[in-house]
């Protein structure tokens, strides 16, 4: 199994770590509520915990969704959440200029799952010495993911994971397969599993996106009996007031008892891990 250090924890070494953060940077006095309260839930449940938030939704249904405050201020915003909580920060980058950027302070570079082939974009991440996270394109088969692999090694990147995220099932619909989990993992790549934007239902709501919430921790504790290396869970203070992706977001009220179920789900499947 490929391990790598992000923060102070090993991805792959047996305990699943969980990304967790609202959909988008929206405020800036938001984003820092938001991590503040995460961090505390982390540190009480004592579980390994990145803060994710995008600074730039750049794959928005429609021209009058909101986007972000743009990769350098939402840098530095995550940045500084990052050294004042002392947690490893996330975000998705979209070019390779992006990634020259986000690099100097984003401890874990997202590629999104539109882009996952994208080899100029692949290059950059790997070149930027930071780890690197790719989601699975909801386009391709478990299997199809070894030439992603191929790319970030030949470009000298040995610090990556592969996030499933839903396959395309027809139209505006999703489907996890959790058989996809270990096939994966057979590659020697750790694997996180994207919850909230497997319910998702592109363009479902006609100009939105829409989604199944309550699903999210559902296919979360599948994910987790069937082994993984991390969750990832988006998590909004109010999701039906979210700027982006509301309707998949688990409120911050309920995600402490989520962790809770999680954890315990994989303490029983995987005893001694």
């Amino acid at each position: 199994m490929n391990t790598f250090q992000l923060g102070n924890f090993t991805v792959g070494s047996g305990d699943p770590f969980f990304i967790l953060g609202p959909c988008g940077l929206e405020k800036e006095d938001f984003s820092w509520r938001m991590a503040r309260a995460l961090k505390e839930i982390a540190d009480r449940l004592e579980i390994k915990f990145v803060f994710k938030a995008s600074y730039d939704k750049a794959n928005r249904t429609s021209i009058d969704s909101y986007r972000g405050p743009g990769v350098k201020e939402g840098c530095r915003i995550l940045s500084e959440i990052g050294k004042e909580l002392g947690v490893p920060v996330t975000t998705d980058v979209h070019t390779p200029e992006e990634i020259a950027i986000a690099a100097e302070t984003i401890d874990f570079l997202q590629i999104p799952a539109f882009l996952c082939r994208q080899t100029d974009l692949l290059a950059a991440a790997a070149k930027s010495g930071r780890p690197v996270n790719v989601k699975k394109g909801q386009f391709l088969a478990p299997w199809d993911i070894k030439p992603i692999l191929e790319k970030l090694r030949h470009f000298d990147c040995h610090q990556f994971a592969i996030t499933e995220r839903g396959t395309t099932f027809g139209y505006n619909n999703l489907v996890a397969d959790m058989r996809s989990l270990p096939w994966m993992r057979e590659q020697g790549v750790p694997v996180i599993f994207d919850a909230t934007h497997s319910v998702q239902r592109p363009g479902g709501l006609g100009g939105t996106t829409g989604g199944d919430g309550a699903l999210a921790p559902v296919l979360a504790r599948c994910a987790v009996a069937a082994g993984v290396d991390g969750v990832f869970m988006e998590v909004h203070e109010d999701p039906s007031k979210a700027l982006s992706d509301g309707p998949n977001q688990i409120p911050l009220s309920e995600i402490e008892d989520i962790l809770k179920r999680l954890l315990a789900i994989h303490r029983a499947a995987h005893p001694g891990s």
